[in-house]
């Protein structure tokens, strides 16, 4: 058989029967909320660790 041909024997038989009790709703696992996070740092500050991480891989 060459490259790209098609055989039906090679085909598995796939049960693709599911129930509608066995879905997972989308809407199932929604969280809602926030997060906030400070490093502590100034911007300034972290601009200018940035720069030296720049200088130092160049």
């Amino acid at each position: 058989m060459g490259f790209g041909s098609y055989d039906e024997s090679e085909q598995q038989d796939v049960d693709a029967d599911f129930d509608d009790d066995d879905a997972v709703e989308s809407e199932q696992n929604s969280h809602q909320g926030s997060i906030e996070f400070e490093n502590g740092a100034s911007s300034d500050e972290l601009l200018d660790r940035l720069q030296e991480i720049k200088d130092d891989d160049g």
